[in-house]
C-alpha cells in the first residue's frame, strides 16, 4: 500500500489526469443512457405517454415539426419552464435539428427539477432518416 501511496505522490499528474477521463467517461455514459433512437421514442410516446419537446428556431420548426410536440426555442426554454409543470409526471423527449440542443434542454430541466427525461438522439434529422412523418403545421 505504501507503494502505492508513494507511487501517487510522484505521480500526481497522472492521476488527475486519469481522475478527469474517468469523470468524462461517467458523464457521457450517463448522459448516453437518456438517448433514444426515433423507434424507442416512438415506443416512449405510444406506451408512457411521453411528450415531444421540440427546442429548434421557429424557423427550422416551420420546415416541419413532429406531430403533437410542444415546440419551446432552447433559448427561450429557461423562462418557460412552468408551461411545462403540467408535463412533469410524463416522460418529456427533447428534440433538435441533430441531437445536440436538444442535450443542452435536458439539462436545463434536469435543473429545474424534471426528472424523467430523454433525448432524441440525431434530433429531426434522424427522424426523418427513418422515414417518419413531420407535421407542416
Amino acid at each position: 500500500m505504501e507503494q502505492y501511496i508513494d507511487f501517487a505522490t510522484r505521480h500526481w499528474d497522472l492521476f488527475l489526469a486519469l481522475a478527469i477521463v474517468l469523470f468524462l467517461i461517467g458523464r457521457t455514459q450517463k448522459g448516453g443512457a437518456n438517448n433514444l433512437s426515433p423507434q424507442q421514442a416512438i415506443q416512449k410516446i405510444n406506451h408512457d405517454d411521453a411528450v415531444i419537446i421540440d427546442v429548434r428556431e421557429a424557423g427550422e420548426v416551420s420546415e416541419g415539426k413532429i406531430r403533437d410536440s410542444v415546440h419551446i426555442p432552447l433559448g427561450s426554454l429557461k423562462e418557460k419552464t412552468s408551461e411545462l409543470e403540467k408535463y412533469k409526471d410524463r416522460p418529456l423527449i427533447m428534440v433538435c435539428r441533430s441531437g445536440n440542443r436538444s442535450g443542452h434542454a435536458l439539462n436545463i430541466l434536469r435543473k429545474a427539477g424534471f426528472e424523467n427525461l430523454y433525448n432524441l438522439k440525431g434530433g429531426v434529422m434522424a427522424w426523418t432518416s427513418a422515414n417518419l412523418p413531420l407535421a407542416r403545421k
